[in-house]
């Protein structure tokens, strides 16, 4: 699938809106033609990133009062474990499906574009939370992540595994383009004493994701909102890598030599140049472009060639928006936006002058 941005601006997902509408509204203002159904996390314990996917895996028991979930294994695991996998292996898609109860944001979004689809739309984009993440964040009763039991795990796996094709297929009645994000903040902590896990369980998790993503004919993004070892990702499929360009750039340039491979088959690096922190209070358009246009520039002056790094880019926000203020949230969208149309604006501007000379 050919996807050359052009530094159209994309969302990471999550907003800090109460009503769903309102918050589809804002994406489709902002984002015209890659707009994103919006995570609803201050609206609903059950929006929560890690809940939010969690329907249809094997022993988890939520706790409403105090909004968390675990996973209970004091019981016959291999008893649920066999009907789980009746389910993985007749691939029943609705039994994956997200439920309405905890993505209200994906159900106003399906209703929005159902009833009046703007035709600007080129693209729709999802996100999931990524099997390392969940892993890692998810414990069973007595507080071990379950990303350390083996076979519990590989039932996390499958499930978002299915949960990515029931969202492709979902999406693509929607319109036929359709991007999906994986969202990974715990690789921020990858090669840490932290977190116990290898490069290859960290390919071959995100693979299997991926491959459904791909299998389903939709594009497959990852998300990491801090800085970690970029190689990695660049040995897997993915066709979308976004960073907190605006914070961790440097990162970025230690890989310099993988970024040009990762380019060369034409991956997509999706900057997150507006800040989601207090920060953004201080930013305007001219100062978010000019440090875009520089950070271009250093990469540039690395040997990398500007064009194709202004031609294979998305802009985006740092990280997700669900814990800011609706006012800030709005602000980012808004800077987004216009940063985006800056640069495009400023792209044809110099394709103009140069046909000119």
């Amino acid at each position: 699938m050919r996807f050359s941005p052009g530094c159209l601006p994309a969302a990471v997902g999550s907003l800090p809106h109460l009503n769903p509408q309102d918050g589809v509204e804002l994406m489709l203002s902002t984002l015209p033609e890659i707009p994103a159904w919006p995570q609803l996390p201050k609206s609903n314990f059950l929006e929560s990133m890690y809940i939010q996917f969690s329907g249809g895996m094997p022993f988890v028991e939520l706790d409403l009062e105090k909004g968390r979930m675990h996973m209970n294994l004091s019981g016959d695991i291999y008893g649920e474990l066999e009907k789980f996998y009746t389910r993985v292996i007749d691939e029943d898609l609705d039994y994956f499906s997200i439920h309405a109860d905890y993505a209200r944001g994906l159900e106003a979004f399906k209703d929005r574009m159902w009833r009046q689809k703007p035709e600007t739309v080129k693209w729709v984009k999802g996100q999931i939370t990524g099997p390392i993440s969940f892993g890692l964040m998810i414990t069973d009763h007595r507080k071990r992540a379950v990303l350390y039991h083996e076979e519990v795990f590989d039932s996390v796996l499958k499930t978002l595994v299915l949960k990515s094709r029931w969202q492709v297929r979902l999406l693509k009645k929607l319109c036929d383009q359709v991007i999906i994000f994986i969202d990974e903040p715990y690789l921020s902590s990858f090669g840490s004493a932290f977190i116990n896990v290898t490069r290859e369980q960290v390919v071959s998790y995100l693979g299997e994701v991926i491959e459904a993503v791909h299998n389903e004919g939709a594009l497959a993004g990852v998300h990491c909102c801090g800085n970690t070892d970029w190689s990695i990702l660049m040995e897997t499929d993915i066709d979308i890598i976004n960073f907190d360009a605006f914070e961790y750039f440097q990162g970025m340039t230690l890989y310099i030599d993988q970024l040009k491979d990762f380019l060369d088959r034409k991956g997509i690096l999706a900057w997150g140049i507006v800040p989601t922190s207090e920060r953004i209070e201080s930013e305007s358009v001219q100062s978010l472009t000019t440090n875009f246009m520089g950070k271009i520039d250093d990469l540039a002056n690395r040997g990398i060639s500007r064009n194709t790094l202004l031609k294979q880019a998305l802009v985006t926000p740092s990280c997700g928006m669900g814990t800011m203020k609706y006012q800030q949230a709005t602000l980012v969208l808004g800077l987004l936006a216009n940063v985006s149309r800056a640069l495009r604006e400023e792209t044809a501007r110099k394709k103009k002058r140069k046909k000119a000379v």
